[in-house]
């Protein structure tokens, strides 16, 4: 038995590590921030967790062990220091993730998005076919027992786990199987390029064992390119999937049948009907994938679409909240354009005749930076979209910014290189210091004096124009403006999402 101690082991990556640690019979102790459901769920499998980050408790760890930290922890953390200071050894996450995928015939799930609903559907389907696997994936799976549902420690030789690409520590492992759902240019603050990016990607296929299959998605130009570099090189076979006509799982998105190739059919049939608990044609998309996989695993087809409609989702993945006074409130983690636009097109779906309204807070800047005007023709797709802040905006120059179509010039502040959001279709949706030049179908999250500073009071220009109506305002004193004329278009009676628990539209 070993030592382990976790820095920041309540995150949603450490702290599945921690309890697959744990349950191997491991010593595991660790520290957070703050305490959080998952710091009590490892309290209770027997964990010790500090609250605090203090460098007595690496100090007193008995000596041989291991200190596990994930990208986010600085050098300055006291307990990374005194590890370094002690001379124990330091791993990576991804590292410590390794060590516990020996062993297993690993399946690794990687992308720039669908790729933690894709990693919990294999889990689930698995489990349903008697294959008890064990996997690690970054975010709850619903129907878990406790917050920590993200990950298992089955019996069986399978183990699944959600490959983050995000710094490039995908490459710690050595995959059975690498399905890759995506590579669509993300993280660019950390590779710089989208060809960078892309290269990761090769790196990570390279490490496919060579007994082993590389899983892609047709669909998907940056996956297409990848599977064409790997075929080429010939070290490992390659499956694609898609509703394109040359993959070799071809999905009819209306019928939902998926054809298989002959290699993956046996002497079943060669078409497989999917039926799923989760809506959104992009997980149908995810779940070929992942019937592929299955297939490959020796998981008869038929078995693994069984198996897939038994998966319920994830948590922040189209997660229910509640309903009250017919407004149904759903919470979800998209983050990438691409993601929020598969969003808004399955909650349209949902919605039927109803309307799709978004409060949406923007995760991490330089995506933002990169990608705000992917971000505003995604959002265009709700009825009303509001961008959200949480008062912790980074400090840069104000830039004034002209749309051409429109003619006027707003200031946005807030994002790198003074980025704004806006669409090409009219809606504009930004974060100005001035709420001028509201159209009907904009919405402004300012940070202008709005007086009298109540909701549902009138907003006025510094001319004293009355130019919207204070829509919301939020604790740290910004207001979301909505003009005059597009006042009696909004829900009549809005204080029906007071009654909705307000943690339910929070993003971490």
């Amino acid at each position: 038995m070993s030592a382990w101690h976790l820095v920041g082991i309540g995150g949603a990556g450490m702290s599945v590590i921690a309890a697959l640690l744990a349950a191997r019979g491991e010593q595991v102790s660790g520290s957070d921030a703050r305490a959080s459901a998952s710091v009590e769920a490892l309290r209770a499998r027997g964990v010790e967790v500090h609250v605090g980050h203090e460098a007595a408790l690496v100090e007193a760890l008995p000596e041989g062990s291991r200190v596990v930290v994930s990208t986010a922890v600085r050098e300055s953390n006291p307990e990374l220091a005194a590890a370094r200071a002690s001379g124990l050894e330091v791993l990576h996450r991804s590292r410590a993730l390794a060590w516990l995928m020996e062993g297993h015939r690993v399946v690794a799930v990687a992308g720039a998005h669908g790729k933690t609903t894709t990693s919990a559907m294999l889990a689930v389907a698995l489990r349903e076919a008697g294959l008890d696997p064990s996997f690690a994936i970054g975010g709850s799976v619903m129907g878990g027992s406790d917050a920590l549902s993200g990950g298992g420690a089955g019996s069986g030789d399978v183990f699944v786990a959600e490959a983050d690409e995000s710094d490039g520590s995908f490459l710690a492992y050595e995959p059975f199987v690498a399905l890759v759902t995506n590579v669509e240019p993300d993280h660019l603050d950390h590779f710089g390029s989208r060809e960078a990016f892309e290269q990761v990607f090769a790196d990570f296929a390279a490490r496919v064992r060579p007994d082993g299959a590389l899983v892609v998605c047709a669909d998907d130009e940056g996956a297409r390119r990848l599977a064409e570099r790997v075929r080429a090189e010939g070290r490992v076979k390659v499956l694609s999937y898609g509703t394109s006509a040359d993959a070799d799982l071809v999905l009819d998105p209306h019928t939902r049948l998926v054809r298989l190739p002959e290699e993956l059919a046996g002497e079943g049939s060669p078409e497989v009907q999917l039926e799923l608990a989760v809506p959104g044609a992009h997980n149908v998309l995810n779940a070929t994938g992942a019937l592929a996989v299955l297939a490959l695993l020796g998981v008869p087809p038929i078995e693994g679409a069984r198996g897939l409609a038994a998966f319920h989702g994830t948590g922040r993945r189209f997660e229910d909240r509640g309903s009250a006074r017919g407004v149904r409130v759903v919470d979800d983690y998209a983050h990438h354009p691409t993601e929020v636009t598969a969003l808004l097109r399955a909650a349209r779906t949902v919605a039927g005749a109803g309307r799709v309204l978004v409060l949406f807070q923007p995760h991490l800047f330089s995506r933002t930076a990169h990608f705000q005007r992917e971000f505003a023709e995604a959002l265009s797709l709700a009825d009303l979209a509001v961008v959200r802040t949480d008062g912790e905006l980074p400090e840069v120059p104000e830039l004034a910014t002209k749309d051409p179509e429109r003619g006027d010039t707003i200031t946005v502040v807030g994002y790198p290189q003074g980025g704004r959001l806006t669409v090409t279709s009219g809606r504009v949706i930004a974060r100005t210091t001035d709420p001028l030049n509201l159209n009907l179908g904009e919405v402004l999250v300012t940070d202008a004096a709005v007086e009298p500073g109540s909701s549902g009071s009138p907003a006025l220009d510094k001319r004293g124009r009355v130019v919207g109506v204070v829509y919301a305002m939020n604790a740290a004193g910004q207001s979301f403006i909505v003009p005059v004329s597009t006042v009696h278009e909004l829900l009549e009676d809005d204080a029906a999402f007071d009654e909705v628990e307000k943690s339910s539209l929070d993003c971490e």
